[in-house]
Order: C-alpha cells, then sequence, then structure tokens
C-alpha cells in the first residue's frame, strides 16, 4: 500500500470519526458519507483490486511482456489483504449485530 494511499485512509478515517462525534445525518436521506455509502465503496474497491490482480495474472500466463512476475504477486496480495479485511469487517459487524440483539430491553 502506498503512502498516498495509507494518507487517504487515514483522513477517510478521521472525518468519519469527527462526523460520529457530532454530526447526525438526516434520517430521511442518507448522508454522502454514510455507513452504508462506504461499506459499498469498500466492496467496490476489494471488487476491483481482485479483477486486477486476476487480470495481470492472465496477462503474465499468456507471455506479456508489459507485466512482471512482481507484479501479479504485488497485485495479488494486495487482492488478499484486502478481502480479508472485508471478510474481518463483516465478522466484527456480525458479532455486532448478535451482541444488538442479544440486548435485552
Amino acid at each position: 500500500m502506498t503512502t498516498q494511499a495509507l494518507a487517504d485512509a487515514l483522513q477517510q478515517l478521521s472525518s468519519l470519526a469527527q462526523q460520529a462525534e457530532g454530526v447526525v445525518a438526516s434520517r430521511a436521506s442518507p448522508a454522502v458519507g454514510s455507513f452504508a455509502g462506504e461499506l459499498e465503496a469498500s466492496l467496490q474497491r476489494i471488487n476491483r483490486l481482485q479483477q486486477t490482480a486476476s487480470s495481470h495474472a492472465n496477462a503474465f500466463q499468456a507471455g506479456s511482456s508489459e507485466v512482471s512476475l512482481s507484479d501479479v504477486m504485488a497485485d495479488s496480495q494486495k487482492a488478499s489483504v484486502a478481502f480479508q479485511m472485508g471478510v474481518q469487517v463483516r465478522n466484527r459487524l456480525l458479532t455486532a449485530y448478535k451482541d444488538v440483539m442479544a440486548m435485552q430491553v
């Protein structure tokens, strides 16, 4: 992951933290930075990474001189890490949902 990507992720996290601290989103229309929107964008990024890794792997296997083995391995690892992060987020959300549903009113 590049330093620019890390900086972007840090800025996104800080803006989400600021929104969570004091800004209440309208229930009638979801905010631009809503949780559902961010979740969908994250899933699309994971999908893009997996598609890129797959296309680079196919190009390398076909003998393309434009794609090196190190590029294929780096893209594959990026896609793998992103997918594992998505799985962990899903697991955390599922655990939080179960905890909320187990609460007594």
